[in-house]
């Protein structure tokens, strides 16, 4: 057979074209990782073979300065020690002001900073070499410096947003309920007003997303496109703090505005995923009526934080206190995400919880997602002078405190990463059923099905999932009793691969820190024949 490739085929392209083949070629070798690009079946996230991919990770958002993660110091150091504890995904912030911080030139060409998308695709290819999937993020909070806060250009503060006090200046998150002239800049950009050079707001934006993503489009590591964070109401913020959310704003500015960026992407990207967002009152419960967009690689992006904390607001948020309420506004958030899904179709993904140094929080919330098996990225890998935190000390809510040094002693906070780092199915050839880990016992129980997530048919014998496998929980290694699968991989892997048996409908997994490894692919349970009897020493 003969495979013919024209000028005009970028690599991405490419990698679709050859991925079945090699598939195949490769079909008796446990192959690292997914394989790119990735893409979704309904809720779940998917490689090019089909496998559903599950994505642990952080964000990485620079708001000050260049807006550029590597002048925060974030770089190969940092992708290695990621990768090495089995963070798969960053947030990769951008901000339409570092793009385009200018209006156009008199001949009406917008000026991009072709410096600045350069520094965000290096970084975005220092962690494609780790195998590192990032999520390019258009990141806001506050809308603009004027108010406090990063994201939106000075150009696009129109109106009377402009000339209004930004007063009281009470920070983030205080100045989303207080402050009139960010409340009315929001209003003009949902309107869609003009700049001053005649140009509609979110055209622009959407013209600055399409320029971002001809860039982006052939980068096989690119999880998507991120096209709005935290989307607030402006003025009509009160009537949208409610159980129900705000239906009237969802379905007449903030859908249409999602499918309008969503075009502009897909004039010059018609694969890669594109990733939408609720209103910032979706994270503390409210629900969402934000439509289906009709793209059919689109996901759903949301942030999950507890109502009862306040995160800052002067007096707090009015609701009950103490974790009960905190459980039952998380579970409420992910009832409504998966609510979302299930009417569209689209995938998802937790983009953004966790931004505290409470433990028992993250550890909780981690659980969570990994209970409803919904991949996530927390907030923050570095504190990297967050103007728009609420956090005291700055670096509480940080993973690593400094990216431009080491990270290790006293600038990683470790119980934090031990909490993080956990054991979970990084690829799975089928359709994941639970997956449970037990901080205490180190007992991992992973179930799933043979069976596609697309639902249509299954995956052959000897199809190999990946389960990740940290160092930090089992340092002296793990056993493993099998049920439907055997291991593949040595006893050494930080990376535990499972091939399929014939006929298996089911594969279960239970991982320990010692015991004998065992397999059932039918009849009684027997030591693995393949060189596995000893518990799997880990030297990782």
């Amino acid at each position: 057979m003969a495979l013919y490739v024209t000028p005009r085929m970028g690599s991405r392209r490419l990698t679709l074209l050859l991925a079945p083949m090699l598939a195949l070629a490769c079909s008796g070798v446990a192959v690292a990782g997914p394989s790119e690009p990735l893409s979704h079946e309904g809720r779940w996230i998917t490689d090019a073979r089909g496998r559903t991919v599950i994505l642990h990770g952080w964000n990485m958002v620079y708001k000050v300065g260049s807006y550029l993660p590597e002048d925060a110091g974030f770089g190969r150091d940092d992708a290695r020690f990621l990768a090495r504890h089995g963070f798969n995904t960053v947030r990769l912030g951008l901000t339409h002001k570092g793009l385009e911080p200018r209006l156009p030139d008199p001949d009406g060409d917008p000026r991009y900073r072709r410096s600045y998308l350069r520094g965000i695709e290096d970084t975005e290819r220092v962690l494609a070499r780790r195998g590192i999937y990032s999520l390019l993020d258009f990141h806001q909070d506050l809308y603009n410096e004027r108010f406090q806060g990063e994201g939106l250009p000075d150009w696009a503060v129109v109106g009377d947003a402009r000339t209004l006090p930004a007063e009281p200046r009470q920070g983030f998150p205080a100045n989303y309920l207080g402050m009139q002239a960010l409340n009315r800049a929001f209003d003009h950009f949902w309107t869609n007003d003009r700049a001053a050079d005649g140009r509609r707001l979110q055209e622009a934006y959407g013209a600055a997303w399409r320029h971002v993503a001809k860039r982006f489009r052939d980068n096989s590591h690119v999880l998507g496109y991120n096209l709005f964070n935290e989307p607030w109401p402006g003025s009509q913020y009160p009537s949208c703090i409610s159980p129900t959310g705000c239906p009237v704003f969802d379905r007449q500015f903030l859908e249409p505005f999602s499918k309008r960026i969503i075009q502009a992407i897909r004039t010059v990207d018609r694969q890669t995923l594109v990733w939408y967002a609720p209103l910032l009152t979706f994270d503390f419960g409210a629900d969402t009526s934000h439509g289906d967009t009709g793209d059919r690689n689109a996901g759903f992006a949301f942030n999950m934080y507890c109502l009862a904390d306040g995160l800052g607001f002067p007096g707090g948020i009015p609701g009950p206190p103490g974790q009960a309420a905190c459980d039952t506004g998380y579970e409420l958030t992910l009832d409504n995400a998966e609510s979302q899904s299930s009417e569209t179709g689209d995938a998802l993904l937790m983009s953004e919880f966790a931004a505290t140094d409470d433990l028992e929080t993250v550890e909780r919330v981690v659980e969570l997602a990994d209970k409803r098996m919904i991949s996530w990225q927390q907030w923050h890998y570095c504190a990297c002078d967050d103007p728009t935190t609420a956090a005291r000390p700055l670096d509480a809510q940080a993973l690593v405190k400094d990216p431009s040094k080491p990270p290790r002693g006293r600038n990683l906070d470790r119980d934090k990463l031990r909490i993080s780092a956990r054991p979970y199915p990084q690829t799975v050839a089928g359709t994941p059923r639970s997956f449970d880990f037990d901080d205490d016992t180190k007992v991992f129980d992973l179930r799933y099905s043979t069976r596609r997530a697309s639902g249509r048919g299954r995956f052959g014998p000897g199809s190999v999932s990946e389960v990740f496998v940290p160092a930090l929980h089992y340092r002296r290694g793990y056993a493993v009793e099998l049920e439907g699968a055997r291991v593949v991989s040595s006893p050494s892997a930080k990376t535990l691969r499972l091939k399929s048996c014939r006929g298996a409908k089911r594969v279960g997994l239970r991982m320990t820190p010692q015991g004998r490894t065992t397999t059932r692919c039918s009849g009684s349970p027997q030591r693995d024949a393949d060189g596995f009897s000893r518990s799997g020493r880990s030297s990782l």
